[in-house]
This record gives C-alpha cells, sequence and structure tokens, in this order.
C-alpha cells in the first residue's frame, strides 16, 4: 500500500510499504478514506535528524472497518469509524477516567497517512459514524479525532462556563477551534491572539470577540488594556512554544487558569513566585483524551450546529502529501486534508 514516511527534516516521501496486518486478537484493519495532514507534525517536519529508513506519519484518520479480531464485538466490516489520536482499551481506570491518552494498553497512532493501518484496542477506540464515506461531514467528523477535541479539551480543563472571558492563544487549527469550544461552553469573551488575517477571520466567526495581532510583551500589554490592566481569567495556549508560553502566563489574571495544549517543544518554562505561585494561577492541559468527548462532540457536528471542519483549507489526494506538509509549514494553509 501507499503511505507517507518522513526521513528528517522537510522529507516527507511516498513509497509502498507492506500492508497492515491484524497482529491482536483486539486489533481491527481499516481502510482510510480521509486522514490530514496535524500543526504538531510540523515539528518533525521541522526539526526531526535525518534517518535511513523513514517514519511513517498521520495520527488522524476517518475510515472503514476491513476485518477485526477475534476479540472485538460491536464493529464489522463495512462500518465507517472516526479514531481518537490515541488509542485505548477504554475500559481501565484511567480511561474511565477520561485519561485515555494514558492508557496502560495505548498509545498514539503514527501510520494514518496512509491507504489502510492496524487499529489496536478497536472496540474502545473506533467510533461508528452514521453516514457515508462520500458525506460532506467528513471534514468536521475528522475533526474529532485531535483538532476540535484538543480545543475543546482547553476548554474543559480552563474551567470555562457561561460568562467567562478568555484568552486564545494561536490561531492555528487548535486555536480555532478552542475559540469555538469556548464560545460553545459559553465564553462570554473571547480575546483571540493571532496575526493571519485570513485566520483570525474565522476564528471571529467561530466567537471571538476580540483579536489581537501584537506579540510578546506588545500582545501581553493589549490584552491588559482590553481588560482593565487585569487579565483574563483563562487562557488557553494552542501553540507549543516558550513565548506563547510566557505570553499566557503575561496575560492571565490572578486566581486563573493556562491551559495548555500546544505539543509543548521546551522543557522548562517560568513557575517562580511570578508569575505562578504569587498570583495563585493554576496550569493545567495536556494531550487531549479525545475518546472522552467525542461522543458530547458528535451530535453537534452531525446536526450542523458547529462547523470545525472550515480549518480545513486545502485537500489533497494521498501522493500529495509532502505538498501539504509544504504548504502548511510555508503558512500557504491552516490545515490540510488529505483524501484517500
Amino acid at each position: 500500500m501507499r503511505a507517507a514516511l518522513m526521513y528528517g527534516a522537510g522529507d516527507v516521501r511516498m513509497e509502498d510499504v507492506s500492508d497492515p496486518k491484524l497482529e491482536e486478537p483486539t486489533d481491527a484493519l481499516v481502510r482510510v478514506v480521509r486522514s490530514c495532514v496535524c500543526g504538531s507534525d510540523l515539528h518533525a517536519y521541522r526539526a526531526m535528524p535525518a534517518c535511513e529508513q523513514g517514519q511513517q506519519m498521520g495520527h488522524e484518520f476517518i475510515g472503514v472497518v476491513e476485518e477485526t479480531g477475534s476479540e472485538v464485538t460491536g464493529l464489522r466490516a463495512g462500518d465507517l469509524v472516526v479514531a481518537p489520536f490515541a488509542f485505548a482499551d477504554n475500559t481501565c481506570d484511567l480511561c474511565r477516567e477520561g485519561l485515555h491518552t494514558s492508557c496502560p494498553r495505548g498509545g498514539i497512532f503514527g501510520a494514518a497517512q496512509a491507504e489502510a493501518l492496524r487499529v489496536p484496542q478497536a472496540q474502545g477506540t473506533l467510533v461508528r459514524l452514521p453516514v457515508g464515506e462520500d458525506s460532506e461531514l467528513l471534514p468536521s467528523l475528522l475533526t474529532l479525532a485531535d483538532v476540535y477535541g484538543t480545543g475543546h479539551h482547553a476548554a474543559v480543563t480552563a474551567g470555562i462556563r457561561p460568562g467567562t472571558t478568555t484568552t486564545v492563544i494561536g490561531d492555528g487549527a487548535v486555536g480555532l477551534l478552542a475559540v469555538l469550544s469556548a464560545r460553545r461552553l459559553g465564553a462570554e469573551r473571547i480575546i483571540l491572539m493571532g496575526r493571519h488575517t485570513d485566520r483570525t477571520d474565522l476564528g471571529r466567526d467561530f466567537g471571538a470577540t476580540d483579536v489581537v495581532p501584537e506579540r510578546g510583551q506588545e500582545g501581553v500589554e493589549r490584552v491588559r488594556e482590553l481588560t482593565r490592566g487585569e487579565g483574563t481569567r483563562t487562557v488557553l495556549e494552542a501553540v507549543g512554544h516558550l513565548d506563547a508560553y510566557e505570553t499566557a502566563m503575561g496575560v492571565v489574571r490572578a486566581g486563573g487558569v493556562v491551559s495548555r495544549v500546544g505539543v509543548p517543544q521546551y522543557e522548562q518554562g517560568p513557575i517562580g513566585f511570578v508569575p505562578m505561585f504569587g498570583g495563585n494561577v493554576t496550569l493545567t492541559g495536556g494531550p487531549a483524551p479525545v475518546r472522552a468527548y467525542i461522543d458530547e462532540l458528535l451530535p453537534d457536528v452531525l446536526s450542523g450546529r458547529v462547523e470545525p471542519g472550515r480549518v480545513f483549507d486545502r485537500t489533497v489526494g494521498l501522493d500529495e502529501v509532502p505538498e501539504g506538509y509544504r504548504a502548511m509549514n510555508e503558512r500557504e494553509a491552516l490545515k490540510v486534508l488529505v483524501r484517500v
């Protein structure tokens, strides 16, 4: 089958690889219908050391079940399914607490930019979709695999509720869907920090009330100007770089919460008396347990009440995945959908 492999920074190739096979009785084989390139994939695209054997890529997909292991129930060949980016058994104590990304039998998908893949823990991972594989809803349904669930996770862990004022840092797909999620949970005022007009315009459509294009200390001062010098009670950080984290700490008000869902590309950041301890600031977030949220988010997507699939602004075929990486890396595209 055809699959995308990364051989190092900026080096993505389409190659023939061995077809996946069932390895455990809890597995399923899925033919991929839609996949995409994630902003977190770009971290490797920009920094991965060169290697002789390429690494398969991709963790977001919708597909059709082709075969199931002997212990899998509730799924059958022909079912259209979406998978969270992390597979999990959905039965252990951690999964029952909504921490699917910490499941001891789980892991992260890494081969979804391909024609097919093996899904471990299929029964606990895959969610059947009541639409056909040609449905116009597929782009929005695909966001349930990661970016919509991650934006929702940021809003939930920050404690957003009706009347909340929040700052969202980052105008990538996760940041924009954090805006949508904050609005869905009742946030009254949403300040979006982003400097790409085409993206922040979409953010306004999703519910942002203010846009701050300034960065660094200038951006912090602008947010504080908008909030009577206080900052906002909640901050959703959807970038993952140290400067975004420092901005988050600069705009959060005393007693507030910073929810960090951008995959961190740093090991150290300020956590001392200023800004965290002295201000009674809470730091939360982490990898989104997307499986815990799909059942809640799915009805609004199916009804068309929300359209998170609007973050996809370019579609490519499977053999064009390298071009999709390039376009996202050079900010020619917000998020690239892959039609398999």
